[in-house]
């Protein structure tokens, strides 16, 4: 399977003018993304997943079905790479700065869905805004909205 996957990567990145395939591409990447979020407590709950779902299905417009193989194969993904830099690239590449915001607003709330924030949940997401160039002030100001919003 995980060769799957990664001929899947290889023929969309050696082909990214293929729309259909580059927005899949970077629908497992930001679904890759947000897997890490969830994985970085080392604890994955059920509720951390649903809402992962939830926001995959919103953000793409995608059938419960189409969620739920993205879903498995951004979590392979996440498990197999050895760094961000796939993904991080092509969100980079194809998102523009208020989708980063907007990625790294979904982040802090896949976090808080268990209304407790933890340090490597921070750290993770803290990572990966620098490495999508989002400005600090975005990054806490979405954090600080998730928080109020949440009640936290």
């Amino acid at each position: 399977m995980i060769d799957a996957i990664q001929q899947f990567f290889n023929r969309t990145l050696a082909a990214p003018d293929k729309a259909q395939d580059r927005s899949l591409t970077l629908e497992l990447a930001t679904a890759a993304l947000l897997c890490e979020i969830v994985r970085a407590d080392y604890r994955t709950e059920p509720s951390e997943l649903e809402a992962l779902g939830v926001m995959l299905q919103t953000r793409f417009s995608l059938s419960h079905e189409a969620v739920d193989e993205l879903m498995r194969l951004a979590e392979r993904e996440a498990e197999q790479s050895v760094d961000h830099f796939q993904f991080v690239r092509l969100v980079n590449e194809h998102y523009d700065y208020d989708d980063k915001v907007a990625l790294v607003e979904l982040m802090w709330r896949l976090a808080y869905v268990d209304s407790a924030l933890d340090p490597h949940e921070e750290h993770r997401i803290r990572k990966l805004a620098d490495l999508l160039f989002v400005r600090h002030s975005d990054f806490i100001r979405t954090k600080l909205r998730v928080q109020e919003e949440s009640g936290n």
